[in-house]
């Protein structure tokens, strides 16, 4: 039996209220359960006041075997921070902005840049995405042709070299890692730009990848809507790739879902991102192998 898990972003206190509100102890240095895994689905770091102490609590359940880490797009996004290509230039460039979204992590660990280079090494050995044979669990975004292309590469972890693959715009990698860790989007028309949550502009919106765009409102496909496209048809001819309805269950985070309480986006799709680093709740599933995904089985603390 799993218990799903959301972003922490390092809010070790909460997530140490969760795993014991849901009955795990903590024995011989590590939180274990007497008869259930954890599965956490990516975003450990940045933001939060407790990273290091996020990144040491997830990384010794995995290492007892209570738990299983996925790879966030803040794990990817670190790690891309941190190394080099062959010409010295870092994979993700260190300007103003990502400089300011890497700051708490930077911050906590400046004074223990060894531990620091041990957790980008284990980053790159987390897992891009897990399937059992009764659920599924990816960060961002299920795509059966992305989770294929990457099993047929042998890249189940980011290894160097899809790492740098993943880093040429316009490449296959560069995809297929963007839409996994981070979302599908849809352009919107430039006149509707808007502003996220770290001030940048934004002419694209993540879609719920789940719903079929064809004769819904921008607003029922679209995260973050711009209130003037609310009730406006998607365009027909926009074609994306739909999760199946009567494909297994599949566990995601990254959203930053503002729901007070969680909510199920569909019969088999559900978030558990919602927006800790913002004072929401931090949300976790408890998959007990039910054949209908059900409300009941949040469990959430503040």
């Amino acid at each position: 039996m799993y218990d799903l898990i959301g972003d922490i972003h390092g809010h070790c206190s909460t997530l140490k209220k969760l795993l014991a509100k849901m009955g795990y102890e903590q024995t011989s240095g590590t939180w274990k359960h007497e008869s259930r895994t954890a599965i956490f689905v990516g975003d450990y770091i940045d933001r939060g006041p407790e990273i290091k102490e996020t990144l040491a609590l997830v990384k010794a359940m995995v290492d007892e075997g209570s738990a299983i880490a996925l790879m966030g797009n803040h794990e990817y996004n670190a790690v891309a921070y941190a190394k080099q290509d062959d010409l010295g230039n870092y994979y993700r460039s260190h300007n103003t902005v990502h400089n300011r979204q890497h700051q708490a992590t930077l911050q906590q660990f400046e004074a223990y840049p060894d531990e620091w280079n041990v957790y980008l090494q284990w980053f790159q050995e987390l897992p891009l995405f897990l399937e059992l044979p009764e659920l599924r669990a990816v960060h961002a975004c299920w795509d059966a042709a992305h989770i294929d292309w990457l099993r047929r590469n042998n890249y189940l972890t980011l290894t160097d070299q899809l790492l740098r693959e993943s880093n040429i715009r316009g490449s296959q990698a560069n995809l297929v890692i963007e839409e996994t860790l981070k979302g599908k989007e849809l352009a919107i028309p430039e006149a509707f730009v808007w502003y996220d949550k770290d001030g940048h502009a934004r002419i694209s919106n993540r879609v719920k990848w789940w719903k079929q765009p064809e004769g819904i409102s921008y607003d029922d496909f679209l995260f973050s809507c711009p209130p003037q496209l609310k009730t406006t048809s998607i365009p027909g001819d926009i074609s994306i790739t739909v999760y199946p309805k009567d494909a297994p269950p599949v566990f995601i985070g990254h959203y930053w879902l503002e729901d007070k309480v969680p909510v199920i986006q569909a019969g088999n799709v559900i978030c558990l991102d919602y927006s800790v680093a913002k004072n929401g709740p931090l949300v976790a599933y408890r998959f007990d192998w039910e054949n209908e995904i059900e409300d009941k089985h949040f469990v959430y603390v503040n």
